[in-house]
């Protein structure tokens, strides 16, 4: 492989974890002389966590302020100097010894993504069907089978990541938005297994506004990109559900004859459809420049 490496690690009060990570990535791009970088972002630790990595030898850049891992994700990217990322989380869920089989499908695909064996945050009797919904969802609306839309542990082609770069946001759904905005616009994206460990510490995701978040990127996302899919389910719901309640309302109920209401939900699906079209056409219109 050609590429050079840049290997991103946000962190933010990771003093248990952080040294033992850096460790196994050091050791893991030497073994297989990848020409690679290490960057640690640091954002705004109130830990030892800046001064673990210090002593390690890697690039170092701190946030003065608290600003959220999306924001450290981005600021490690425009701060690289390798023509592939690879990220991974400074909490120790991740396997570092994997990022060869990143690397080994990166020159194939676009994006390659460490799809993990299971839920081990907190809450998962919450986590794991809401994500299972969510991933659903995501799934229908790009066409494709996304089997982990948010996974920290990933490789990609950075020339492609920067065109998207200002879509990327600053919280915990960065990394969702990166998966949804290559799959939206044609690039390729691969998954591959892997192991995924219990984290060190408390963990930061926030179960309802993270949730909720999750859910805002992905029909943003869609939006963006590809409107239709789901201005066209909507407004084909609702036209349906008009011509049913409208032939019952003249058929079958007491009333006889078509309603106010059934005429407000018909313009409506055709108001969602025009609405849907003419953002279609933005979306293509704005790609031909």
């Amino acid at each position: 492989m050609d590429y050079k490496i840049s290997v991103i690690i946000p962190t933010y009060n990771e003093e248990n974890t952080i040294g033992t990570v850096l460790d196994d990535v050091i050791k893991v791009m030497k073994e297989n002389k990848h020409d690679s970088e290490i960057i640690v972002v640091d954002d705004s630790s109130e830990d030892r966590t800046a001064e673990i990595v210090a002593g390690r030898g890697v690039k170092l850049i701190r946030h003065k302020t608290n600003k959220g891992v999306g924001a450290a994700r981005k600021t490690g990217v425009i701060n690289s100097s390798g023509e592939v990322i690879v990220m991974l989380d400074g909490d120790g869920t991740y396997p570092a010894k994997r990022i060869p089989d990143l690397l080994t499908h990166i020159t194939e695909y676009d994006q390659v993504i460490g799809c993990r064996n299971q839920e081990r945050g907190s809450f998962k009797f919450l986590r794991q069907p809401t994500k299972w919904i969510l991933f659903q969802l995501a799934s229908f609306l790009v066409k494709q089978n996304i089997p982990d839309l948010n996974s920290g542990f990933r490789a990609l082609k950075k020339e492609i990541l920067l065109r998207y770069l200002y879509l990327i946001p600053n919280g915990f759904s960065c990394v969702s938005t990166m998966t949804l905005t290559f799959l939206c616009n044609g690039y390729t994206v691969k998954y591959i297994p892997i192991e995924y460990y219990k984290r060190i510490g408390r963990s930061k995701f926030r179960i309802f506004t993270d949730t909720r978040d999750f859910l805002f990127t992905i029909i943003k996302i869609v939006m963006y990109f590809n409107p239709l899919r789901i201005f066209l389910p909507l407004s084909f719901f609702l036209f349906t559900w008009g011509v049913i309640k409208t032939i019952y309302d003249v058929f079958f109920s007491a009333v006889g004859h078509m309603q106010e209401s059934d005429v407000v939900i018909l313009v409506s699906s055709l108001i969602i459809l025009t609405f849907g079209l003419l953002a279609d056409l933005i979306v293509t219109q704005s790609r031909r420049y």
